[in-house]
């Protein structure tokens, strides 16, 4: 084909739906084979039922809203396409790229093959719209401005929370003491604590997957390997094994200042220093598999000290308040 019916063709298709869908022949014509002087968004991805693949159609919908908000701009030309290619319709496609899981997102330049940095590195920035258009315009020099779809879910929600708070607030009109209650004003910041060290910010702005399922093992990992990424349900583990080890502490104070006979406050000191250590040991565990280095090694007169001041502080702590008894 020429330049001008390739380019013809694709305009046509896009005009039609956004993401075109390839097969082995159409991407070999289209993306592969020059002439070419438009760069082409391939992801490669597996959405049949039987794949099982939860990732994929997540990403799969975001990708369709960025490829609507370039399709529907003002800024729209042919300078940049989207495709996609699915791995029961291009199994081919897999074999010649030697791909082997998926989702993926490669960019296939006007001029040249791909690069290293046109393959889309989606275990570090997620597969959020706006994330794939940032680096959209680092490849291409074009700019997407993401529109997302109208969702009204969050301020229904929001309206609910305030209506509900109103109603409460209404019937207690004539006794607002709850509105001084020390406990409760504490217990709603230690959630908002626990939920932003836990990475549910870092959730909301990079979009990562829930948890990766291994295509050939079919082992879930959700424990993400990296200490550049995470998974949505490693936070989840996170805020978990937090709450605990702040579930302990807090069982501790109160076994130190509570005025309750001896035998119970022995009974919650054993319980505090039992969630600590349990807690806190598996958020080492944790740790240590995303940080590879770890314990980490100081280096003083040619002899290695072992640093391990999670572990004293631990210890410094739990046997504090046990002594304080």
């Amino acid at each position: 084909m020429v330049l001008s019916e390739k380019v013809s063709q694709l305009m046509e298709w896009t005009n039609k739906r956004p993401v075109i869908r390839m097969n082995g022949d159409k991407f070999r014509r289209l993306v592969k084979a020059p002439p070419r002087n438009y760069s082409v968004i391939v992801m490669f991805t597996a959405l049949q039922l039987h794949r099982q693949c939860v990732v994929c159609k997540q990403a799969d919908e975001e990708f369709q809203i960025l490829a609507n908000s370039w399709r529907y701009s003002s800024a729209f030309t042919n300078r940049i396409f989207f495709a996609m290619v699915d791995f029961d319709e291009g199994s081919d496609v897999f074999q010649m790229l030697n791909m082997n899981s998926a989702p993926t997102f490669i960019n296939f330049p006007a001029k040249g093959k791909p690069k290293r940095g046109d393959t889309y590195e989606l275990q570090v920035r997620g597969f959020s719209a706006e994330q794939i258009a940032r680096w959209i315009a680092d490849r291409t020099d074009v700019t997407i401005r993401v529109i997302r779809p109208p969702n009204y879910a969050g301020p229904l929600m929001l309206g609910l929370l305030l209506a509900v708070i109103g109603g409460l607030v209404y019937l207690r009109r004539s006794n607002m003491e709850f509105l001084f209650n020390k406990t409760g004003w504490a217990f709603a910041a230690l959630c908002f604590v626990l939920a932003m060290t836990s990475g549910q910010m870092w959730n909301h702005i990079r979009g990562p997957p829930y948890a990766h399922k291994n295509p050939h093992t079919g082992h879930v990992n959700y424990i993400h390997g990296s200490s550049q990424a995470q998974f949505v349900a490693e936070t989840h583990i996170v805020l978990l094994f937090n709450g605990g080890v702040t579930l302990g502490m807090v069982l501790l104070c109160e076994a130190a200042t509570s005025d309750m006979d001896i035998g119970k406050r022995k009974i919650m000191c054993v319980a505090g220093i039992g969630l600590v250590v349990l807690f806190f040991s598996w958020l080492l565990s944790i740790f240590r598999s995303k940080y590879h280095g770890y314990p980490y090694r100081y280096d003083l007169h040619s002899d290695y000290l072992y640093l391990q001041r999670s572990e004293l502080m631990l210890l410094y702590n739990t046997f504090f308040f046990a002594s304080s008894l």
